[in-house]
């Protein structure tokens, strides 16, 4: 899936397989995590993953809960408040989070990656935000890697070019700002009016303090929109000129998210114009020079994922498409997700037990998964498929000392139908995404996935 092959946008082929589908950010997904995991599973997870021959790199996601402003859309964990005066005491108990969390892993063990995500970051004053790396730097041993990546989330309604520029100053070097969409209809729908020149503004501050690399995140499928609106959207976002665009798909599951109760589900693009809001997003993105990375990502050439995808050495996790290849991921904050080892585990996803975990001197995790050696032989797959758009059979069966075909009858009965379709080229050797399957990755990956047809777990639309 070389990312300077263009893809092949086929409208009928893309209606048909447009079903609910995993975003695979992880397998198994985080629908699957279980409740009698805990913070001793984690502590062994860990042990176990110092006690690799070759340690592997540590990557951090940082989660700030708190939002001036519920945006309709949104399926984060968050929490709405004006008290900008929450954020010091929660700090006090995520700076105990990350001593706790750091003093477990073996201080010769790199700081590869970071990205501070939320809710909404930019909630932490500068001096705040500043201190908040700073004291990320002294607990854990970063990497001193030129084309190491840590990178922070920005609302430019909340932040200026010079609270931008500090950030960046800090060792920031990859912003990513919402924008979601510029037409005002649909801000007002959403509930975030936010100009072009707020955006532009963040992004030269960023630019200023050093970020050598800045994304844009659009939403097609929102309420009020419409083809000639996005396609002004795209045209304002381009003029812009990020390294990075993500052009995400609305998932409405208003029974889920209550702020989502907020839009009328009559106000949604009908499934005709929805495609055609994606169409417009991939020609116009494409034909501005960026390339396609995969599923919703789009980056310029030069661009560190660009490069990745170019490579082969493209990861995806729960922050999207990284750069950053074979490390453990230690998640920290409310909410925030942890990849250590064979194992999964998340924070309690509520301030009350968050805090209480860290006050009683406990790491917060209340539920995960110990991943078995299916698990992981299915993650292998699916990431390759996401990532490379191909799979090596007869490389993966030396590897897990598996025959490929008979272990994966399965899977390979369920794609036999998109093989049909052209999606994706089989040999007796390669499974290989072609280009019409580009957009259709999550469905290609769906089919390794033993617990894709489980009534119980309800999913966003693949397109």
């Amino acid at each position: 899936m070389p990312a300077d092959i263009p893809p092949l946008f086929d409208r009928a082929l893309i209606a048909k397989y447009d079903v609910d589908a995993p975003r695979y950010t992880s397998y198994p997904t985080a629908a699957q995590f279980r409740g009698d995991f805990g913070e001793a599973d984690l502590l062994q997870a860990i042990r176990l993953s110092n006690d690799d021959p070759i340690p592997r790199d540590l990557s951090a996601y940082l989660h700030i809960p708190f939002c001036q402003s519920p945006c309709y859309y949104c399926g984060c964990a968050r929490i709405i408040t004006r008290d900008r005066g929450k954020a010091a005491s929660h700090l006090a108990r995520l700076y105990r989070e990350i001593e706790l969390a750091a003093a477990r892993f073996d201080r010769d063990r790199r700081l590869a990656q970071l990205h501070i995500g939320g809710g909404t970051p930019n909630f932490l004053d500068a001096a705040q935000l500043v201190e908040l790396i700073e004291s990320l730097g002294r607990h854990f041993r970063s990497s001193g890697d030129a084309g190491r990546e840590f990178g922070i989330e920005l609302d430019p309604r909340f932040c200026d070019e010079g609270y931008a520029r500090q950030v960046a100053a800090a060792g920031i070097n990859r912003v990513s700002i919402g924008v979601q969409d510029f037409d005002p209809a649909v801000q007002h729908a959403v509930n975030r009016i936010q100009s072009i020149d707020e955006t532009a503004a963040v992004m030269a501050g960023a630019r200023r303090g050093g970020a050598r690399s800045i994304n844009l995140d659009l939403i097609y499928g929102l309420p009020l929109q419409s083809p000639d609106s996005f396609a002004r959207t795209l045209e304002e976002v381009i003029a812009l000129r990020p390294d990075r665009v993500a052009t995400y798909g609305y998932a409405h599951l208003p029974e889920r998210y209550r702020a989502q109760r907020r839009i009328g589900k009559y106000q949604l693009p009908d499934a005709s114009t929805r495609l055609t809001l994606l169409q417009l997003g991939v020609e116009k993105l494409t034909a501005a020079g960026y390339r396609h990375i995969g599923v919703d990502h789009f980056a310029l050439p030069e661009d560190d994922l660009a490069l990745a995808a170019r490579d082969g050495t493209l990861q995806r996790n729960f922050q999207g498409y990284s750069t950053y290849a074979a490390c453990d991921l230690i998640g920290l904050g409310m909410s925030a997700i942890s990849h250590i080892g064979a194992s999964f585990s998340q924070n309690a996803k509520d301030l009350v037990g968050y805090h209480a975990a860290l006050d009683a001197g406990r790491l917060p995790v209340v539920r995960g998964l110990r991943l078995g050696r299916d698990d992981l032989m299915r993650a292998e797959v699916i990431q390759r498929l996401m990532c490379v758009g191909a799979i090596d059979m007869r490389a993966f069966e030396a590897r897990h000392l598996v025959d490929f075909p008979r272990y994966f009858r399965r899977s390979l009965d369920l794609l036999g139908p998109l093989e049909a379709d052209g999606l994706v080229t089989r040999s007796p050797d390669r499974i290989i995404v072609t280009a019409r399957g580009r957009f259709l990755l999550r469905n290609i990956a769906r089919c390794f996935d033993a617990s894709a047809e489980s009534p119980d777990i309800r999913y966003s639309r693949a397109v």
